[in-house]
């Protein structure tokens, strides 16, 4: 099964890339963020043309997570991630699909640092690894996947000296990013590519693209049941090259049904 994570940025503005891209990879299962649509302004109609189901929690002009599925129906556990019942953004759902656990999320930017919004990245995160804590050691496929808004080492950004006082790149992140892996999470990209400068995150400007300087922030977790299964992973650069594309492009694992024994 392939499952994909893919930031969007602009669902309906971005509509033609996504369903293009969809037909070109044919992904079983993909994760959405950065939808910038309210809950009614979905693109569920072009969505399920395209041969898939999706759920998605929306919000007006900003964030909006989203997940897609064409291998069977999408059972959704959790809208929202616990802690803090005044938070009103749309940044997380949670869904049981062909008998894997799924987990979209997006991230806080946090910038600029420090800050009230790099205080709300914290904490966010902080919220995310209590609620993934519970989801680690369950005896089935878990997968977390979604925009971190986080480069964990010098190795997932072109020029990391460039970024020292960036929000994505801040030691409080990094350190929280590593934290995280602690529960037993596999980060997906890392097992296959370990020694990579793979991105997946170019900026518009100065030919960033073009010249390969990007930022790996958009991550596949597994934990223990699905790492065991892990086949392939990787980033597809194809649409990042398309025109009136998003700045990132998707990342990708692909999940054997039969469990991976260990040499």
């Amino acid at each position: 099964m392939r499952i994909a994570s893919y930031n969007v940025n602009g669902v309906n503005g971005r509509l033609d890339v996504l369903l293009r891209w969809l037909a070109l990879a044919e992904p079983e299962v993909v994760c959405l963020q950065e939808l910038k649509a309210p809950q009614a302004s979905f693109p569920d109609g072009a969505i399920r043309d395209a041969g898939y189901d999706a759920i998605w929690h929306g919000q007006n002009r900003w964030n909006g997570v989203a997940i897609l599925s064409r291998v069977g129906a999408i059972q959704e556990t959790r809208r929202g991630l616990p802690g803090d019942p005044s938070d009103a953004q749309s940044r997380y759902i949670e869904a049981a699909v062909n008998g894997v656990l799924i987990a979209c999320l997006y991230l806080p930017n946090g910038n600029p640092r420090p800050g009230p919004k790099f205080d709300y990245k914290l904490g966010w995160f902080e919220r995310l690894s209590e609620h993934l804590a519970s989801l680690a050691s369950l005896d089935a496929a878990v997968i977390v996947a979604g925009d971190f808004n986080v480069m964990p080492t010098d190795l997932d950004v072109y020029a990391p000296e460039r970024w020292q006082d960036d929000a994505l790149f801040a030691p409080e992140m990094r350190d929280a990013y590593a934290r995280l892996l602690k529960q037993g999470w596999t980060d997906a990209l890392r097992k296959l590519h370990p020694n990579e400068a793979i991105y997946t995150f170019w900026k518009y400007w100065r030919q960033s693209f073009e010249r390969d300087a990007g930022l790996r922030i958009d991550h596949i977790l597994l934990n223990a049941k699905a790492a065991a299964m892990l086949v392939r992973a990787d980033v597809d650069r194809r649409p990042r090259g398309w025109e009136k594309t998003s700045d990132h492009a998707p990342v990708w694992i692909e999940l054997g049904r039969v469990a991976r024994r260990e040499p």
